[in-house]
């Protein structure tokens, strides 16, 4: 039997724990796991992007929504292990960037919770999704579309140094794309007239053991493959080409901006800010599998015109009026 005193002293406890409850409740946020093959730094210019793409959809980390981060920083190995910590915490959504494999890692952990993802391979081939159009299952994203790009990127670089018949071809042997990029350069290469000499590079030890090669070799210019470790490491290759006075094409801008020669493909900013934009619309409610892969439309053409004058190239008229931008 509960005395009248005992039950009121019961009541108030209860009360006062309600609105406690209650702003608990208010307070949880939707927590996004980033998974990512890279690191922090490497990567901030496209993690800014992100955040851009996610606050269009009224998503603010801190405010109203989490961000969990998980960074391999380049040892791929270790995404499986960061993807299955992410399934622990039980995130709302996993944004897998950085590398192909950071997909396939958190597509092997779980096949619940809805996954976006930025690749430059095809996301079909990888088994990522059924179609670019009706995904299907838990995964949607971005596509770069940087390998599809191959034998345009490789045909500029014959215009721009057409002397250039023994190319550097430099890659990261750890992608999962390897061998469907490769059979796509040396078939754009016998198109050209061009020898490909390639270079296997996974580590910063290994890219200087590839130039080393290259320049007995005697490669005369160098084209390097669009990967997410080599991007991390632009500011080395663009140093080691200079260094070797090596011409070389890139698949992204980033690189010419770190002083590279020339790039041609999508804008890497705009393709996180959409991973971002679909980051957000999961976490409203949509399904990933009815979010048709995006592909990016526009390609920029950046060429570095002091690059080009250390070298002693003279860039042909016709390039420089296709040119989307020209660094001075």
């Amino acid at each position: 039997m509960i005395r009248r005193r005992d039950f009121i002293t019961l009541l108030g406890a209860a009360a006062a724990a309600w609105p406690l409850a209650a702003g608990a409740q208010q307070m949880a946020l939707p927590v996004i796991g980033y998974l990512s093959g890279q690191s922090p730094n490497e990567y901030a210019v496209f993690l800014a992007a992100f955040r851009r793409g996610l606050n269009e959809t009224g998503y603010v980390e801190h405010r109203n929504v989490g961000i969990e981060y998980r960074w391999a920083e380049g040892q791929c190995g270790r995404l499986p292990a960061l993807a299955a910590d992410l399934v622990r915490l039980r995130v709302s959504v996993i944004a897998a960037t950085g590398t192909s494999l950071s997909a396939l890692a958190a597509k092997a952990a779980t096949a619940t919770i809805p996954i976006v993802f930025t690749t430059g391979a095809d996301p079909v081939k990888l088994g990522l999704v059924s179609s670019y159009n009706r995904p299907g299952g838990t995964l949607t994203g971005v596509s770069f579309l940087l390998n599809e790009l191959v034998q345009k990127r490789l045909g500029l670089l014959d215009e721009l140094v057409p002397k250039a018949t023994e190319i550097g071809f430099l890659v990261n042997p750890n992608e999962v794309w390897l061998a469907t990029v490769m059979s796509d350069v040396q078939a754009a290469a016998r198109l050209l007239g061009l020898a490909i000499h390639v270079g296997n590079a996974s580590s910063e030890r290994d890219i200087d053991a590839a130039f080393a090669n290259f320049v007995q070799e005697r490669v005369n210019a160098l084209f390097v493959a669009a990967d997410a470790y080599l991007l991390d490491r632009r500011d080395q290759l663009v140093a080691l080409a200079a260094s070797h006075a090596l011409p070389a094409c890139f698949s992204t801008s980033a690189y010419v901006a770190a002083g590279g020669l020339m790039s041609y493909g999508p804008s890497a900013t705009d393709t996180y800010r959409q991973a971002g934009l679909y980051t957000g619309r999961v976490l409203k409610g949509e399904k990933p599998g009815d979010l048709p892969v995006v592909q990016p439309t526009k390609f920029d053409l950046i060429i570095n015109l002091k690059t080009a004058k250390a070298l002693g190239i003279t860039v042909p008229p016709s390039l420089l009026a296709t040119a989307d931008e020209v660094i001075e």
